[in-house]
């Protein structure tokens, strides 16, 4: 299922689901009160409300369209009428506008070994021993279509081309064969980033900072699990061979979905890369994360940026940093495309 958060027509801000593609449905007003009104609260109770959710979805398929669009038809839009609205006549919204948390990890080693290069630097050794993460500010994130301000005294203004995850259940000292449990759906994200604050303030030996906690995209959608067993993953590190649909991948890099992953800046593909590549995979992700920590529902887990997924990596002489106007889009199969423009 793909869950989302929404603003309706008179101004309330709903959560819900896609249905058909093409409609939006609010989980609390077509459960007539027994899902909640908002995705945090549906994530406390995260395996129950989905079964339900997902009853509910199977009930309104098929019937929910051809209702919609006979009335489309003939006045030009969806009325919202119990509970269900057409996909244009509503505004899309973070799916989580508040997570609990977001730990952005740094997993593809591509992008590091490159983003290293450029500055003169050699690969640490301690990178390849565990996943490295920091905090960034879950009280910025924006969502689909919005506008993201450059931060004050930043002239190399950046996007970053991620893939999230939302936990959904609470645990601690997760192991990673069991870690992929507690994933409640995937997601797209950017890291937005102030490359010149950035790099000022890691000098002091602590951060990223206010490089970094400014803005964060994610959207469109909290895709679950199921619906990316379509895209085959590697079964190592050492073959290429597909998997068959709801294959369970075996090596230490957990599910690695064969997820192409683009970045483009006006039109033009800059970014090109895909999940199945990544170091570490969620699953290992999960587990340093929860070490002698508690992981709630609502925590957001980011991949850290793909090989070449970002200008950093790239090089301004393959394309200048960000302007007002700039209109960014990221792209990941199964999870749909997040755009976003820079504020003028």
């Amino acid at each position: 299922m793909r869950f989302c958060t929404f603003r309706v027509p008179d101004g309330r801000v709903r959560a819900g689901w896609l249905q058909d593609d093409t409609l939006v449905v609010d989980m609390h007003v077509v459960s007539q009160g027994q899902l909640p009104p908002t995705m945090m609260e549906f994530l406390k109770d995260a395996e129950a409300n989905l079964k339900m959710a997902r009853a509910l979805a199977d009930s309104l398929q098929g019937s929910l369209s051809g209702n919609m669009s006979s009335q489309a038809s003939s006045d030009g839009h969806g009325t919202g009428q119990n509970g269900v609205y057409l996909l244009p006549e509503i505004q899309l919204l973070p799916p989580l506008p508040r997570p609990s948390s977001i730990r952005d990890f740094y997993a593809f080693e591509a992008h590091v070994k490159t983003a290293r290069k450029n500055r003169g630097l050699e690969m640490v050794p301690q990178w390849y021993e565990f996943p490295a993460f920091y905090f960034s500010n879950h009280q910025a994130v924006l969502g689909p279509e919005a506008q993201v301000d450059i931060p004050p005294g930043c002239r190399w203004f950046d996007y970053e081309l991620e893939i999230a995850c939302v936990i959904g259940r609470e645990g601690q000292n997760i192991p990673s064969e069991e870690a992929h449990a507690y994933i409640f759906a995937y997601t797209i994200m950017n890291d937005w980033s102030a490359r010149d604050v950035q790099r000022e303030e890691m000098k002091v030996g602590l951060g990223p900072a206010k490089g970094k906690d400014f803005a964060t995209s994610l959207g469109p959608w909290l895709v679950t699990p199921d619906e990316l067993e379509r895209f085959g993953a590697s079964r190592d590190e050492d073959t290429d061979s597909p998997l068959n649909v709801g294959e369970e991948v075996t090596s230490r890099f957990g599910k690695r979905y064969n997820l192409s992953m683009t970045a483009s800046v006006n039109g033009m593909v800059l970014s090109r890369g895909n999940y199945r590549d990544v170091y570490f995979a969620f699953e290992e992700m999960i587990a340093h994360a929860s070490r002698g920590v508690t992981l709630y529902p609502g925590d957001v887990i980011g991949s850290g940026t793909v090989g070449t997924g970002c200008i950093l990596e790239l090089g301004p002489t393959v394309h200048r940093w960000l302007e007002p106007g700039d209109v960014v889009e990221l792209h990941i199969d199964g999870l749909g495309t997040l755009r976003n423009t820079v504020k003028g």
